[in-house]
């Protein structure tokens, strides 16, 4: 129990903190008040029970904390910065503005502390949930003793009201996720107005009704705040903290109001407002020495159960596979060999050639783990004799894309593990905000995406993808392979592991032939020769270009138009991202003649590098899958008319 001195401290703490973020508000002239202001209170408490080490902040068993709220950012960077983590007064005063520590949502590996970027409402939810995810799954493989961390998250209505945030809370009270804290900001206030002009569920019946264990509390109560928090130590499920708050609390005009979310109090209210609390009103970004005393407590507290755990690590078992999941030795990965296939003329589809590969990266790295979105069998990607989550590497998150995308961020942050994640690529879209804050963060995500085309054949238009690969290839810091066999496949893994960021694998439903092998070099460079003209080997006349299933029409299409005397190659682009890239002298010493992009999407993009391209302007139809390519004039005798009408 917080004694009346205790309590005295803690309101100075509270209210040194909430205007520590109205004044870099102010200071910026731009951002949000009332969130910071309103959560400062259990901020304040937080600050006891939670564990973190700022001289370390990279340990792995430390607590982790997301505000999926990014609009509390002046309230994370005023943590930050009284915890003592290397964000200084002068990144405060810096708010917001152009190359500061401060920007106006946290960003992961922007600023230190942030475990990572939130981005639109409801992710954080979903990550915290990934985040319990990945420290249960560590504790299985690294025991208890070395894993016991909590996951904390802050909410507020605009998360809850966000799709996604439902997918990731079913999924963490079906796992029991006990390491889970969220922490709702319940104020009823969003930008409109008050919630009741679109919302009127009972949120603790939702919870519970998904396993949730459900406290109610006063979010201004440190008693209250304190009592809860101590409660989730001994939690055998998730655990929701209702905490009803004013939003811009201590604001003498604006608390409650929805006027305090987005835009800065103003200078007058500010200082009544201190005035009110007996702070000093011509002091701004004022911290008093017995408020720096107290909040050190947290780096103190933080750096001894460090300590302590590194003495456990010294004498533990696992303390080679630790080190062995944090530094992945990629040299251990046998990749398959498919000359079976090719010897025997079969052909093999990508999707299904990737789960072999997905299997043989696994039993090299303990870390690399994964699933689906309830597609496991169409998608290939079970890991064989590896288990499932809690005790094993395989995942079934179900029918929730935008979840799974989320909590794959997570993993990948977590600093232990290499996550996939799988569905039909038409299905991606589900994913497109993850797989965008993933891009942000360069965090190693990998999209398996399969049934890449018209391809899908029968099930029609609305599972053929058509726009979806212009549009992540567009994606900055994203790379987007799309290999057109089994062997291009295994080059396209290896480049992957090299590359900064995520990557996407985009996959045939169908079987392609195997071609020539090919090295990881040639992948690399996004684009390279599969075909040299026999007629003119230095200047063709035609040069066709393909990814994917395509590769193969075209090799079929160069075979005739040489038979008919005009010089023609092939080139494979696995990879348009990485293409880009290159210097202007490998692109063009590649591109002779004229130009044409083969491609079963929209491919609006290989406009840049064609002077034509045979791709999708409509969407797809119900069909066989060879039928839908030669109606859509994905057959060799419309790419040699193309050809043609560019000889004239």
């Amino acid at each position: 129990m917080l004694n009346k001195e205790e309590l005295n401290e803690y309101a100075l703490m509270a209210n040194t903190l909430r205007f520590l973020c109205a004044d870099m508000v102010q200071n910026a002239n731009s951002g949000h008040p009332g969130a910071p202001m309103g959560l400062a209170d259990i901020a304040v408490v937080l600050g006891f029970h939670i564990k973190l080490n700022p001289k370390n902040p990279q340990w792995i068993n430390r607590d982790r904390l997301v505000f999926s709220g990014g609009h509390a950012s002046a309230l994370v960077y005023s943590l930050l910065h009284l915890w003592g983590f290397e964000v200084d007064l002068e990144d405060l005063k810096n708010f917001r503005k152009f190359g500061s520590k401060t920007p106006g949502h946290p960003e992961y590996k922007h600023t230190p502390g942030i475990e990572i970027t939130t981005g639109p409402l409801g992710q954080g939810i979903a990550n915290a949930v990934g985040f319990a995810m990945a420290g249960k799954l560590a504790s299985s493989m690294l025991g208890e003793d070395l894993i016991n961390h909590k996951v904390y998250c802050l909410c507020g209505d605009g998360d809850l009201e966000e799709g996604i945030s439902y997918e990731a809370a079913s999924l963490a009270g079906h796992h029991c996720l006990n390491n889970l804290i969220l922490i709702y900001d319940s104020n009823n206030i969003t930008i409109e107005g008050n919630c009741n002009i679109a919302m009127s569920e009972n949120i603790k019946a939702r919870f519970e009704a998904q396993n949730w264990e459900v406290l109610s509390i006063d979010g201004h109560n440190f008693v209250e705040i304190n009592t809860a928090l101590e409660k989730t130590k001994n939690a055998t499920k998730p655990i929701l903290i209702i905490a009803k708050t004013q939003i811009a609390k201590g604001s003498k005009n604006f608390c409650g109001s929805h006027k305090a979310h987005g835009a800065p109090l103003g200078v007058e209210e500010i200082c009544i407002s201190k005035e009110a609390f007996g702070l000093n009103p011509k002091k701004q970004f004022f911290i008093s020495e017995s408020s720096k005393i107290r909040f050190k407590n947290t780096a103190e507290l933080g750096e001894l159960a460090n300590l302590e755990w590194n003495k456990i690590l010294a004498k533990s078992s696992e303390k080679s596979l630790l080190e062995e999941m944090l530094k992945p030795d990629f040299s251990r990965i046998v990749y398959p060999n498919f000359d079976e296939y090719k010897l025997k003329g079969k052909g093999i589809a990508t999707r299904a050639s990737n789960g072999i590969i997905l299997n043989a990266i696994a039993q090299a790295l303990p870390g690399f783990i994964g699933g689906s979105a309830d597609l496991a069998p169409s998608n290939n990607t079970e890991l064989k004799d590896k288990g499932d989550f809690p005790n094993g590497s395989n995942f079934h998150f179900g029918i929730r894309e935008h979840a799974m995308g989320a909590i794959s961020n997570a993993f990948s942050n977590y600093g232990l593990f290499l996550p996939f994640c799988a569905t039909f690529f038409v299905f991606s879209d589900y994913l497109a905000p993850s797989v965008r804050v993933a891009s942000l963060m360069r965090s190693k995500v990998f999209y398996i995406w399969t049934h890449d085309s018209i391809g899908v054949g029968e099930d029609g238009a609305t599972h053929e993808p058509i726009e979806q690969l212009s549009h992540f290839r567009s994606m900055p810091n994203l790379n987007v392979f799309r290999p057109c066999d089994a062997y291009e496949n295994v080059a396209c893994w290896q480049v992957a592991f090299e590359v900064e960021g995520p990557c996407a694998f985009v996959l045939s439903r169908q079987n392609l032939p195997i071609l020539q092998n090919v090295s990881k070099d040639n992948v690399h460079r996004g684009a390279y020769l599969k075909l040299h003209s026999k007629l003119n080997l230095q200047n063709p006349q035609i040069t066709l270009l393909a990814s994917g299933s395509e590769v193969e029409l075209a090799l079929k299409s160069a075979e005739k138009l040489e038979e008919e005397g005009i010089a023609t190659q092939v080139i494979s682009a696995p990879c348009y991202d990485l293409f880009l890239k290159e210097s202007k002298g490998y692109q063009d010493s590649l591109l002779k003649g004229k130009v044409i992009a083969i491609e079963a999407g929209r491919a609006l993009e290989w406009f840049a590098f064609s002077d034509d391209v045979v791709s999708m302007s409509s969407f797809g139809a119900s069909g066989k899958g060879e039928e839908l390519f030669k109606h859509f004039g994905f057959s060799v005798e419309n790419i040699i008319r193309v050809a043609k009408s560019h000889l004239g």
